[in-house]
């Protein structure tokens, strides 16, 4: 039954329209890859002495440390997807400031000429993928390290730091993660993870260094102070020249400060353009191949015909 509307009232007209859409938000961009910086030094000594030494390539040269670095590569590769790759390396032939400075450091390291061969070779490898290589006399590959991570998180960028050396934990932040290889795994280091390792905080790492001492660099340290002393000593004047400033070891101080500076990285180290890449896995199977690594070539080529990767 049809019923009138109310005096004053308007009546609502008999057709109806589609309710307007709602706008519809836009898509939030997709998280920004991050740039993936590997310390080439470190990855090629753990392959060398990880992979026998009958692995060879073409005209009977050692290949061990090339195919266990480029496999440890395209791993990281994959399972990260950075934007880019930066790997970087030693200069062993040219003095750092680090050791005009402190003349034992890193004192004793002899080296076998098949690794120094394959460390010479390596970096052919890396620009046949298409990633770039940081190396000069004068620079650690800590310092380039410590270089990218500064240039990216000053761009707003994130940064993976692929090194099995502890010192890289002093680049540990919200936007930095350390890709730390341990027992067979890789472990995600990050500023959490630094405090529960040594109860200090990332910054205070060279410090910490300093005092606690680096045996494999040849730093000895706060004589009688171990890392939980020296980890007590920084949450309490909370750096190494607070310390010295409230008078504590003045006997050492010069020492300490040498020790902090030659422990902490230099992120002024020059650099290549570190520019999105696309991989060149086909010049680098080209490569694999010509070094008569099959297996690695066949690996490349795989990714090669995989749009994705």
């Amino acid at each position: 039954m049809l019923t009138r509307a109310k005096k004053g009232t308007k009546r609502r007209p008999t057709s109806r329209r589609a309710a307007p859409r709602a706008a519809k938000r836009p898509s939030p961009p997709p998280a920004r890859r991050p740039l993936l910086v590997v310390d080439g030094d470190c990855f090629t000594h753990r392959a060398y002495h990880a992979l026998p030494k009958t692995i060879r390539r073409e005209r009977n040269r050692p290949a061990g440390a090339i195919l266990g670095f480029a496999n440890m590569l395209l791993r990281l590769y994959q399972a990260e997807r950075p934007r880019a790759v930066l790997v970087a390396w030693d200069t062993l032939e040219a003095p750092t400031y680090r050791h005009e400075a402190f003349a034992a450091y890193q004192s004793g390291r002899e080296f076998d000429d098949a690794l120094i061969e394959q460390l010479a070779t390596i970096p052919q490898f890396v620009s046949a993928c298409g990633f770039a290589n940081a190396q000069a006399a004068g620079y650690e590959a800590d310092d380039f390290l410590a270089a990218a991570v500064a240039r990216e998180e000053k761009r707003g960028g994130a940064a993976l730091v692929a090194s099995g050396d502890r010192d890289t934990f002093q680049l540990a932040s919200a936007a930095t993660t350390i890709l730390y290889p341990l027992r067979g795994e890789i472990a995600r280091i990050g500023p959490r993870e630094v405090r529960a390792r040594y109860g200090v905080e990332p910054k205070q790492v060279p410090d910490f260094i300093a005092i606690r001492g680096d045996p494999s660099d040849k730093l000895p340290g706060l004589p009688g102070v171990g890392p939980v002393g020296a980890a007590a000593l920084l949450r309490r004047y909370g750096s190494l020249d607070a310390l010295l400033a409230g008078g504590r070891f003045g006997a050492h101080a010069t020492q300490l400060r040498l020790f902090g500076s030659i422990a902490r990285m230099d992120p002024k180290a020059p650099l290549p353009a570190l520019r999105d890449q696309t991989p060149s896995w086909k010049a680098a199977a080209v490569l694999a191949r010509k070094w008569r690594l099959r297996k690695l070539a066949d690996r490349l080529d795989a990714l090669a015909g995989n749009e994705d990767l």
